[in-house]
């Protein structure tokens, strides 16, 4: 058996105002919190025991994951008092760990929709005999993640952070934010204090002899950090693209869940989903968007790459492309939002107040 951290208690503030009332691995991808893909990826894997580092809005996960056991799990929750950065959270939780000194234990990061098979790293890991073994993807542009160079055996070189210039990308290999520990490394982090495992645990373990073995794994990987990122991994998910057992319904071009009513002259593509109780109405076109549960689409509206809060309101005609609209605001007729534009939690737009291009 092997079990698992995930870390799910950062305040998402580069998502909000998505954020504001849901924090971030409970806001839904493709109709259920994104929290539900994880752990059902894990479970897939094997994982049978589960500990939550919570720390902001904490108090919502139990209420719905409950024990786990509707997911085949056993989830057990651990609370920061203060934010203890990625290292402190995994320490944090050691207590509740069951593993042995040198069995492995699964890390993930609460904002990763990935393909990794988990199966390999774990194998990976211990293959190599590995003090800690890291999932590393390969991105077309690293200029905004940690690099990590590794030889030609997987062993990591170095962990080198955001390269400013050329010279300093010496590898197009970065962290992707899931791992296999030695449960007694685990151990050896700082207790009681921020510590960030990117910053201080690797590098120190390198520094120290450690064997930290690198796995590269290119399938599906997003960092869901930014709204646009996370509207994208909602309808990759509806497409399939991204693979997760936990989504509730066919893979295809839209997704309309159970108390969701779509009007028989609305038209939904390219990974939409549709949330329970919301209502979409004729003649309005949604593209690549995620309508959460009880929103509103009003008749003629157009909405691409964009997500709507819970029971939020987009008036007729209103044209929204790359938007973020939240928990209960409501976008007047006749609008033009376009990309980036974040409307916060119950603001009101009246009709015909935005434009981004002439009335004509």
């Amino acid at each position: 058996m092997t079990e698992a951290i995930l870390l799910v208690g950062g305040k998402g503030t580069r998502l909000r105002p998505l954020t504001v009332h849901t924090p971030k691995p409970m806001v839904r991808a493709a109709g259920v919190p994104f929290l539900t893909h994880q752990l059902a990826r894990a479970r897939a894997a094997g994982v049978e025991h589960v500990v939550l580092a919570t720390s902001y809005l904490a108090e919502v996960f139990e209420p719905y994951f409950g024990d786990g056991s509707s997911l085949g799990l056993h989830l057990e929750y651990v609370t920061e008092e203060e934010p203890l950065g990625t290292g402190g959270a995994i320490r944090n939780v050691a207590p509740r760990l069951r593993s042995g000194p040198d069995e492995p234990v699964l890390v993930f990061n609460g904002d990763i929709l990935t393909g990794l098979d988990i199966q390999a790293l774990v194998r990976t890991h211990e293959t190599t005999g590995a003090d800690v073994c890291l999932h590393l993807t390969k991105v077309p542009d690293p200029r905004a993640y940690g690099l990590v160079p590794t030889d030609g055996t997987g062993r990591v070189l170095a962990f080198l952070e955001k390269p400013q210039t050329p010279e300093e990308i010496v590898t197009d290999q970065i962290n992707a934010g899931a791992y296999v520990f030695r449960r007694s490394v685990i151990d050896t982090i700082p207790q009681g204090r921020p510590v960030s495992v990117e910053r201080e645990t690797f590098p120190e373990l390198l520094a120290a002899g450690a064997h930290l073995q690198g796995m590269v794994d290119s399938t599906y990987w997003l960092d869901l950090g930014t709204p646009a990122a996370f509207v994208r991994g909602s309808a990759d998910l509806v497409l399939g693209r991204a693979p997760s057992p936990a989504v509730p319904g066919r893979c295809g071009d839209r997704l309309i869940l159970p108390t969701a009513v779509v009007a028989p002259g609305a038209k939904l593509t390219g990974g939409t989903v549709v949330g329970e109780g919301a209502f979409v109405a004729e003649g309005a076109r949604v593209f690549g968007s995620a309508i959460l549960p009880g929103a509103v689409i009003e008749p003629g509206a157009v909405v691409t790459d964009s997500l709507i809060g819970s029971r939020a309101r987009v008036g007729t005609r209103s044209v929204l492309n790359g938007t973020v609209i939240g928990d209960g605001a409501v976008v007047g007729a006749d609008n033009e939002l376009r990309n980036g534009a974040r409307v916060w939690c119950d603001a009101r737009i009246p009709a015909g107040s935005v434009r981004f291009s002439s009335d004509q």
